[in-house]
């Protein structure tokens, strides 16, 4: 899948209202969203349905669910390579299950990512190191089939 289609799909959502469990650019959406939101512009279908979820996604149980679902649709990839485009999937706080994700817009000394941010809504905002520290997996977006 080409990394500056992906990213282009993700930066039409920043300024969307952050909204929990929602998927609708201008509307509002979670980081879940945002994902879900780009899926159906550069993929088509989404490729399951997604259950209601809390705010604390399964940290209770300590079950890694969004780490699951990112593994079964889209490729894993060496955490340390960067392309613009990938998933980034980001840990919170330590001993926690990763319950954040956004999408890399650029890599090098200006790296930043996009994602639905509590309180801010989706904004592009730079991947200095305190967010570094938390990333725990990184994904890029199936190949394109066509």
């Amino acid at each position: 899948m080409n990394g500056q289609r992906i990213v282009t799909a993700a930066r039409r959502w920043i300024g969307t209202p952050y909204l929990h469990q929602c998927s609708t650019l201008g509307a509002g959406c979670d980081c879940l969203g945002l994902l879900r939101g780009v899926w159906r512009e550069v993929c088509g279908a989404e490729p399951e349905a997604v259950p209601a979820y809390s705010r604390d996604w399964s940290e209770p149980q300590g079950e890694e669910r969004l780490w699951a679902a990112a593994a079964r649709h889209l490729t894993k990839k060496q955490r340390d390579v960067e392309a613009a485009g990938d998933v980034i999937l980001f840990r919170m706080r330590d001993q926690a299950v990763a319950k954040h994700l956004g999408i890399q817009g650029l890599v090098g000394a200006q790296a930043s990512f996009i994602h639905a941010y509590s309180g801010h809504g989706v904004v592009e905002s730079p991947l200095s190191m305190p967010w570094r520290r938390r990333v725990v997996a990184r994904f890029e977006f199936p190949k394109e089939s066509n």
